[in-house]
């Protein structure tokens, strides 16, 4: 008997209605046209202001924008495009902080090339999920190559691997768990309860605070981080690590894992990474390496020597989206050895069952902290496959040179204090004239800061050093020149200049000291 011949639709037959007025706002084969205008006005929404930017900020007060936004009716909406964009632009847009203008330099926040900017609008158009293969495909192998890259740019070995993260922050949250979960290793449930608050993370004084509060999330003691003081020149001691370790085990701890830095955030000082990888070698210790902010120098033309040692830890951060130009967030987690990656995988049968291992099938949430993580890796891939790795070290060399030459400049001024000169792109220092007093000048440079971002010509940071207040340059535009930093270092002047002068004590009323 013949059976008859069944035929099915290559694609399933659309509903003969039109979609619903919401069905109109979603992005689909049917609406392409709607979002190229949308897109294309508000891109072009940015790139007007970007363009007409006379300084970073505009300075407007918390005071001043709130009554703006709380006035919104967020039920009730515009049902207009172009009147959306208009309100974006008043509440946010027109006084948004700009970091690609040069007299932005204060915090790492980074200018952004344009082959990030263009990842980033195709990734969260496609909206790709990084957690399994079946939400992300090509991309998964993209991420997985990237990681691969970085590994080998540090020298990390063969067995290296990693995943991207919202951070540095994250990325030293993820490292410090793993080295938690190495150093309880085969412990029972019962002794973990022994051990845990026996664990000690040794870190730098000049390090990042997410150490502090890594320790706090993975249920450490109050006092698990051993702060090892720097030397003069801001960095981490060798000597003084294995003093700790020592110390640390007499007394019957046991050392989770060493922080070192690779760019400590007020002055770029990087720690001696060999001699302490020595250290952490010889002890069996995890070394960990924050180089959140000192990855750049992984693809520096004349500056990659700085980082040698970094090779020989068994975990790195970086962060792509403070040296590398790129959007927030762009940042990873790397470790030498994959297998440790283990500690933060968990299997659930509806996402990633435990058979997919054996399947071989690459889900990235079995390495990662994160669920639903979106695609920022292509950020990252488009740079390199446009600009490539030497064009992104070349710009992180320019922002170095720059603050080399800030650096010099408040060396040279009779007006200022400058502090340890950095290995990469901060610059801390203060208005102090000779003679003035250390209160006087703090108070100063604190109305300094203020005023000049009240006015929006420039943005500094501050940040305090042995007790007094300093201030800070954070060089990573290289549109930057050595203009603006010296019109900059005059505002300074000029606002810290009139307040020491308005309140200023008169001699004759200040007691001698004995």
């Amino acid at each position: 008997m013949t059976l008859p011949v069944q035929t099915t639709e290559a694609t399933p037959t659309r509903p003969t209605s039109g979609p619903t007025t919401a069905q109109a706002h979603l992005f689909h084969d049917g609406t392409v046209e709607e979002y190229r205008q949308a897109v294309a006005a508000g891109t072009d929404r940015v790139a007007r202001r970007v363009a007409e930017a006379t300084g970073p900020c505009t300075g407007v007060r918390p005071d001043q924008l709130l009554p703006l936004v709380d006035a919104i009716d967020l039920d009730r909406p515009l049902r207009d495009t172009t009147a959306a964009l208009d309100e974006l632009d008043e509440v946010y847009l027109r006084d948004a902080v700009y970091f690609h203008h040069p007299r932005y330099l204060a915090h790492l926040n980074c200018p952004v090339v344009i082959p990030a900017l263009l990842g980033e609008a195709v990734l969260s158009a496609v909206n790709s999920s990084l957690d399994t293969w079946d939400q992300s495909a090509g991309g998964t192998l993209i991420e997985r190559r990237l990681i691969d890259w970085t590994a080998g740019r540090i020298g990390l070995g063969p067995a290296a691997d990693g995943v991207f993260t919202s951070g540095g922050t994250q990325s030293n949250l993820h490292a410090l768990l793993l080295a938690r979960e190495e150093a309880l290793a085969g412990a029972t449930p019962t002794d973990r309860r022994i051990l845990l608050p026996q664990l000690r993370i040794i870190t730098s004084a000049a390090g990042h605070f997410s150490v502090q509060k890594a320790a706090k999330l993975l249920g450490l003691a109050p006092d698990a981080v051993v702060v090892v003081q720097t030397g003069p020149d801001r960095r981490m001691r060798a000597g003084a690590v294995r003093h700790e370790i020592g110390r640390c085990r007499r007394a019957g701890l046991t050392v989770l894992a060493v922080v070192a830095t690779a760019g400590t955030t007020d002055f770029g000082t990087i720690d001696p990474l060999d001699e302490i990888a020595e250290v952490c070698t010889t002890s069996g210790v995890w070394l960990h390496v924050d180089a959140a902010y000192g990855c750049g120098l992984l693809v520096s033309p004349t500056r990659r020597h700085l980082l040698a040692g970094i090779e020989r830890a068994d975990s790195v951060t970086v962060d792509y989206h403070k040296s590398f130009f790129q959007p927030v967030s762009s940042s990873a987690v790397l470790v030498r050895d994959r297998r440790t990656l283990r500690h933060a995988t968990w299997h659930a049968d509806y996402l990633n069952p435990a058979r997919s291992v054996a399947e071989r099938i690459p889900n990235q949430v079995d390495k990662s902290l994160q669920t639903t993580r979106r695609f920022d890796a292509l950020k990252l891939w488009l740079t390199l496959r446009v600009m490539g790795p030497d064009a992104v070290g070349e710009l992180f060399d320019e922002v170095c040179d720059r603050a080399a030459q800030a650096w010099e400049l408040l060396a040279a001024d009779p007006r200022f204090e400058v502090l340890t000169r950095s290995a990469l792109s901060t610059v801390v220092f203060r208005w102090r004239p000779a003679g003035t007093p250390a209160d006087l000048a703090d108070a100063a440079n604190l109305h300094a800061r203020a005023e000049l971002a009240a006015s929006g010509l420039a943005v500094v940071a501050g940040t305090k050093v042995d007790g007094r207040h300093y201030l800070k340059f954070t060089v990573l535009n290289p549109a930057t020149t050595a203009a603006d930093v010296a019109y900059v270092l005059d505002l300074i002047a000029e606002h810290a200049g009139r307040y020491a002068h308005t309140h200023a004590v008169p001699a004759a009323l200040t007691c001698p000291v004995g």
